[in-house]
């Protein structure tokens, strides 16, 4: 925080002010003695009226413009727009504001926040903490038996939810290629269509096939496309009737990597949609609390937060919606190759 090296605002404003009042009693003397005849000179009332207005712009340029600025970031922080601005505060009010605001930065360390919110991916995830060994042994038995039967389907569907299960538990903590992450929702897609049926339909499209495998190359947090993917069927197709239609869009710029999750289903209510936004455009650490979140998958909000804490605020989710018609969920990340992934976390 560097501490010692700038004065507070509190310094600052005693300085000035106690030099702004100084000019001004020896400015009235001279005033007083102008006006009395005792000297002939105006340069020296001149003089102090100059030193005057530089000490009143000097009071404007490093303690009025710095105090709005330190009181924008509060503001902002205490209404969860912001998180990391507040440990990086360059004009704080008082030495004891520097001195908790540095406490605070050594009480909240961002690593552990990263490290509980993969933790409670891993958990809201797999619903239970079950043990990964038994669970693939008694699926691939399941699986064996369906097999013996004849009973493809029960075969097919077992090892996708042992593939999907296996994907969730092992490495949260890794970055992960987007091939990979595709390759999860489609497993995730196979077990929800053995539930839907001909109901539900989904299709991945690439935006440049000719780079199509550079952009799979790309990576970002484990775990970011099927909470999107769980959301867009639970709370927008499964009450729709007739098809319901899903599409993973990847676009790149020179900077991002941009997903969007798109739906037809019933779509948010305009109060909904604000409030989910707002809630998505803050750093909130609620999420990790497990009475505020179902059980129901891992929220989006995690998702949207775990983001935010690895790369930055200018990253993230962002939901379009209208009622009737569909959903879009955005999900805004910054170009990651393999040669650097290893050192975001």
């Amino acid at each position: 925080m560097g501490s010692r090296k700038r004065r507070s605002l509190s310094a600052r404003s005693a300085i000035l002010f106690g030099l702004l009042i100084g000019v001004c009693i020896i400015q009235f003397a001279v005033i007083v003695l102008y006006a009395s005849g005792i000297t002939t000179t105006p340069y020296i009332l001149i003089f102090f009226v100059v030193m005057q207005a530089g000490l009143t712009y000097g009071f404007y340029r490093f303690v009025y413009l710095p105090y709005c600025e330190t009181t924008r970031i509060l503001r902002l922080f205490n209404k969860g727009y912001t998180f990391e601005e507040i440990y990086h505060i360059r004009y704080p009010f008082s030495e004891d504001m520097e001195e908790a605001i540095h406490k605070f930065s050594e009480m909240i360390n961002t690593q552990e926040l990263i490290s509980v919110s993969k933790k409670q991916a891993e958990y809201l995830a797999l619903q239970n903490q079950i043990n990964p060994h038994f669970l693939y042994n008694t699926l691939e038995g399941i699986r064996g038996e369906a097999l013996s039967a004849g009973v493809t389907s029960i075969a097919e569907m077992t090892e996708a939810l042992a593939t999907f299960f296996r994907y969730t538990i092992s490495n949260v903590e890794n970055l992960v290629t987007l091939e990979d992450e595709l390759a999860n929702i489609e497993n995730y897609f196979i077990i929800q269509q053995y539930r839907f049926g001909e109901r539900l339909n989904m299709s991945i499209e690439i935006d440049s096939e000719e780079e199509k495998s550079k952009i799979l190359s790309y990576h970002l947090p484990k775990l970011t496309l099927q909470p999107i993917i769980e959301n867009s069927i639970n709370h927008g197709l499964e009450r729709k009737l007739g098809r319901g239609n899903l599409k993973v869009k990847v676009e790149t710029t020179q900077k991002r990597l941009l997903i969007t999750v798109s739906d037809d289903g019933l779509g948010f209510e305009e109060d909904r949609l604000t409030e989910l936004n707002r809630k998505l455009n803050s750093t909130s650490m609620d999420y990790v609390k497990p009475d505020t979140e179902k059980k129901g998958g891992i929220a989006v909000i995690n998702v949207n937060s775990r983001i935010k804490l690895l790369f930055g605020e200018e990253y993230g989710i962002y939901i379009y919606s209208t009622p009737n018609v569909g959903t879009d969920v955005e999900i805004t990340l910054p170009l990651i190759t393999d040669n650097i992934a290893g050192k975001i976390i």
